[in-house]
């Protein structure tokens, strides 16, 4: 952990909002970089918010949440994270994105910088293949809510050194996450259930077997999920949702896995979940999950 003590984040949706939270939280310097100022500034709002209520609930002593916040800073600017030790993306689910932001980051960081992918679909070693250095490539998939979630999928790709690896996964630890390892295939673990069992779900809804409120409780009371599958769909958003079914269905083929119709007409209709105010349920305010 000595070797990592200032971290970029890119991109500031939800993923990148709950990571950077838990990055800033263990005292480290974050960096978020976003392509938009309005996203940036309503990624701090809604950290500040969630630490403030954390305070409230006694998760952190009083005056704690604008210590952590302290070690925030958002940017526009790429040049900005040529201070990190490590970078950990969380961008849109399409592997040349992915390759135009690590081969601009290649120029711009040192060659000791780690960089990491939050995919949950895109092979690790077909993204490190665009990167300049692919020996310092690895597989940090987060889950949502990742301010409060502890899982992190850890996953070299071919080339990754194994330094880099023991380095990402030290790092993991000592943020106070639970890192388990797996092989660079579709889905990792959790996804390999997920997007499939989701888009049951969401077929379910299309077919009217039941509301969207009714599965959720019938999943939490009868499964003990903390959260109902529509309710983490709204938080994912149907926008990611199609892009996760999408890559998942074309490196698979796996019937389950193809984006439900119902999600591309709620994109339509701009019913994204959360960050429209609704989706399969509806939403007063724009807080992160658990402010």
């Amino acid at each position: 952990m000595s070797a990592i003590k200032t971290v970029g984040i890119v991109g500031s949706g939800t993923m990148g909002t709950g990571i950077a939270i838990v990055v800033a939280r263990a005292g480290l310097k974050t960096i978020v970089l976003d392509a938009r100022q309005d996203a940036l500034d309503r990624a701090r709002e809604q950290a500040a918010a969630f630490l403030a209520k954390s305070v409230a609930r006694g998760k952190l002593a009083a005056g704690q949440d604008e210590a952590i916040m302290a070690q925030w800073k958002g940017t526009t600017q790429i040049e900005d994270l040529k201070e990190c030790d490590l970078i950990i993306e969380a961008v849109f689910e399409d592997l040349q994105v992915k390759h135009d932001l690590f081969s601009k980051l290649h120029q711009v960081c040192p060659p000791h910088t780690i960089f990491a992918s939050n995919t949950s679909t895109i092979s690790i070693t077909e993204i490190a293949g665009g990167s300049g250095r692919a020996d310092r490539v690895v597989g940090m998939h987060f889950c949502l809510p990742a301010q409060l979630m502890k899982l992190v999928e850890m996953s070299p790709g071919l080339a990754t050194s194994e330094e880099t690896f023991g380095t990402a996964w030290a790092f993991c630890v000592a943020l106070g996450q639970k890192p388990v390892k797996t092989r660079d295939t579709p889905g990792f673990i959790l996804n390999y259930f997920l997007i499939p069992w989701h888009n049951d779900v969401i077929n379910l809804v299309d077919q009217g077997v039941a509301e969207p409120a009714d599965i959720d409780l019938a999943v939490k009371t009868a499964l003990g999920y903390p959260l109902g599958p529509l309710e983490l769909l709204d938080m994912v958003g149907m926008d990611t949702q199609k892009l996760l079914s999408d890559a998942m269905h074309g490196l698979t083929h796996e019937p389950r896995a193809a984006c439900p119709p119902l999600v591309k007409r709620m994109i339509g209709a701009g019913k994204l979940g959360r960050k429209s105010g609704a989706g399969f349920h509806t939403y007063d305010d724009s807080k992160i999950f658990g402010a």
